[in-house]
């Protein structure tokens, strides 16, 4: 059965983003137009046999997201497919505020699995919806932000630009 998924297209400071929601209205990925193949990729892993029309709801909060209000993307409705583990690694990302980060150690001892430290940043890169489930928020032990599928360049943009708008 083909799944239909609506796609709008969002301007950015950091390149235009794709926007895939469901009937509902409900977010069911987003991410950067140079990185379509992993968006791609992320849709068929969550909703194997999708179409993808014209339509969507969400471009609104991105935009406003960028014009400094860093409480836009806070409540936006969001389904994905994943497993429990994958959820509960997700539902944690969803609790960092803007302009707080947390170290991939730190987020698997918040979702009760202190010694799956490994697994969260699987799960964490897993993750198909950008900026709504935050995942640009989880930096290294050390400190320094790590790898992010948009590309370190715009996770750096991103953390610096929350914490500026604090």
């Amino acid at each position: 059965m083909t799944e239909t998924l609506l796609l709008e297209r969002a301007q950015t400071p950091l390149g235009e983003m794709m926007l895939v929601s469901d009937e509902q209205g409900r977010l069911r990925a987003a991410e950067w137009t140079s990185h379509a193949e992993r968006l791609h990729r992320l849709l068929q892993r969550h909703s194997p046999g999708f179409a993808l029309i014209p339509g969507g709801a969400h471009r609104d909060r991105f935009e406003r997201y960028f014009a400094g209000d860093r409480s836009a993307l806070q409540d936006v409705p969001v389904f994905t497919r994943g497993t429990g583990f994958q959820h509960a690694v997700w539902s944690a990302l969803r609790d960092i505020q803007p302009g707080q980060t947390i170290t991939y150690a730190a987020l698997a001892a918040h979702i009760g699995r202190p010694r799956a430290i490994r697994a969260a940043g699987t799960a964490n890169g897993a993750n198909p919806i950008n900026l709504v489930v935050p995942c640009h928020r989880v930096i290294g032990t050390d400190g320094h932000p790590t790898g992010y599928g948009g590309g370190i360049a715009r996770k750096l943009w991103l953390l610096a630009y929350e914490r500026d708008q604090a």
